[in-house]
C-alpha cells in the first residue's frame, strides 16, 4: 500500500482586460500552471486562508473574492508538491480580481479554450468538426456531442464549458490525453496546453463563473468602481463568450436595478457616456441577482 496524501491549493485567478477574460499562470517546464502550493496542515487555519497565503507567495498580491470550486483527486493525478507514493489531491478555487502587476503571467482564457468564444465567427468550427467526426454514427456519442456543443436543435449552453473540455479529452482531441497516457501526440484541436490537469481545473472555473452570473452579480468584482454601460456589456460578453443585443442588455440591467448613475461622464472621443456604479442594496432586495440569462 502506498502512503500519505498530498493536498495542494490551486487558484484560477480571473480578470477581464481590454474585453478579454484572462487567467493568471506561472511558468513551468511542462507549460503554464495555475498558482498553487501545499496546505500547511499544522499552520493553516482554513483552506480559504491557505489559498490566500499561496496566492500571495506565488504571484505577489492579495485578492478579495474567492470561492472553493471542487476537489480533484483522480488516482493517477500528479502534483509538483506530492512526494513519491502520495495521493495528490487538489482543491481548486475561483478567484476574481482586477489585473495587476504580478510575478505570474496573464493568459487569455480563449487561448486555452478557443471554441468557447462565440464572439469570433466560427470560433468553434474546428472543435465541432473534429468532435462530430469522433461521434460518427454512434447514437450515445452523437447525443452527448449535440448537447455539449449545441448542435442541431439544441441551443448552446455556455455553462457546459467543462463538459466540452472533458468530451474533447475523452475523444483524444486535447494533448493532455496523450501526456496522461504516455503516448505520442496526434492531431488535436487548437488551444494552449497547460501542465498537469490545470486546463481541466480552469474549465471547471469557467463553467462555475458562467453559471453563477445567472444568479449572482459577480461581474462587478471584475469591474472598476465606476464604468460605462458599454464597458459593463463588453465585460459580460467577454465572460459569456457571446454577444448581447445592446438595448436588451441595457433594459435588463435597468430593470434589475443593478446599477445607479453617478452624475459624472466619461470622455470617450465621441459622445460623453455616463458613469455608473454597482447598486449594492440590490443584494438585500431579492435572493437572485443575475446578469446573464
Amino acid at each position: 500500500m502506498t502512503g500519505g496524501v498530498s493536498v495542494s491549493l490551486e487558484a484560477v485567478i480571473v480578470a477581464v482586460t481590454d474585453d478579454r477574460p484572462r487567467i493568471l499562470t506561472v511558468d513551468s517546464a511542462n507549460g503554464p500552471m495555475l498558482p498553487s502550493g501545499s496546505l500547511d496542515v499544522a499552520g493553516d487555519r482554513s483552506l480559504d486562508l491557505a489559498m490566500r497565503r499561496v496566492i500571495d507567495e506565488r504571484v505577489g498580491f492579495e485578492v478579495e473574492y474567492l470561492e472553493q470550486l471542487y476537489t480533484f483527486g483522480d488516482l493517477d493525478r500528479s502534483s509538483p508538491d506530492a512526494a513519491s507514493g502520495e495521493r495528490a489531491l487538489g482543491v481548486g478555487y475561483l478567484v476574481l480580481t482586477r489585473e495587476a502587476p504580478t510575478t505570474g503571467r496573464w493568459v487569455d482564457w480563449y487561448h486555452l479554450f478557443p471554441w468557447e468564444d462565440l464572439r469570433a465567427r466560427d470560433a468553434d468550427s474546428e472543435a465541432r468538426a473534429m468532435i462530430g467526426a469522433w461521434a460518427g454514427d454512434v447514437p450515445h456519442r452523437r447525443q452527448r456531442v449535440q448537447i455539449a456543443f449545441g448542435m442541431a436543435e439544441t441551443p448552446w449552453d455556455g455553462v457546459r464549458a467543462l463538459d466540452r473540455y472533458e468530451l474533447l479529452y475523452e475523444a483524444h482531441l486535447v494533448p493532455e490525453w496523450f501526456v496522461d497516457h504516455d503516448e505520442n501526440t496526434e492531431t488535436t484541436v487548437a488551444g494552449e496546453q497547460m501542465a498537469l490537469d490545470h486546463r481541466r481545473v480552469s474549465a471547471t472555473a469557467l463553467s462555475r463563473l458562467r453559471g453563477k452570473l445567472t444568479y449572482r452579480p459577480l461581474v462587478f468584482d471584475l469591474m472598476p468602481e465606476t464604468f460605462t454601460l458599454s464597458h459593463l456589456q463588453r465585460t459580460v460578453e467577454a465572460l459569456a463568450g457571446q454577444s448581447r443585443h445592446t438595448q436588451n442588455f441595457r433594459r435588463q440591467v435597468e430593470r434589475g436595478g443593478l446599477v445607479e448613475g453617478t452624475g459624472r461622464y466619461a470622455t470617450t472621443g465621441g459622445r460623453p457616456a455616463e458613469l455608473f456604479r454597482f447598486r449594492r442594496s440590490v443584494l438585500t432586495e431579492r435572493p437572485r441577482v443575475g446578469i446573464l440569462g
